[in-house]
């Protein structure tokens, strides 16, 4: 699969794999800002632009040391990229941790992880098949 990217910033960096065979590709910021800590949050911006073939979305995910050692994560995780959007992808971080978090120019802020997309037939029924689960929810199925 080939993804298409235009820098629309020239600080921008390609997103890249860190190892063969890893699902994300780091993604990096074009500027230098702060995040307050205990939820704070902030757009970091990439300066890229991305094309996808049309069966396919891509996911923003954290970094798990962000995550980690700061307490920094996605906070819409995973955010979706749909194959028609073409403006800038964005990283919307939030910082849940004590300090503040500086972000600064060319950081590896999330990784994006490219899925194939199949679109669901809708149709509505009166009924649905029971289950052994059947209505149980949230914890139903115990700790």
């Amino acid at each position: 699969m080939k993804i298409l990217w235009k820098r629309i910033d020239p600080a921008a960096q390609l997103p890249s794999y860190a190892h063969p065979g890893d699902a994300g590709m780091d993604i990096r910021s074009i500027e230098d800002l702060t995040i307050p800590p205990g939820g704070g949050r902030a757009l970091v911006h990439t300066g890229l632009v991305m094309q996808l073939p049309p069966d396919a979305e891509a996911q923003v995910r954290p970094r798990s040391g962000l995550a980690l050692k700061h307490g920094v994560t996605v906070l819409n995780a995973p955010g979706t990229i749909d194959a028609g959007y073409r403006g800038e992808v964005g990283v919307i971080l939030a910082n849940f941790g004590d300090a503040p978090f500086v972000v600064e120019k060319g950081m590896k802020v999330a990784q994006i992880v490219v899925a194939h997309v199949e679109q669901a037939e809708i149709e509505e029924v009166q009924e649905t098949d029971d289950t052994d689960r059947g209505t149980g929810g949230f914890g139903s199925t115990g700790l």
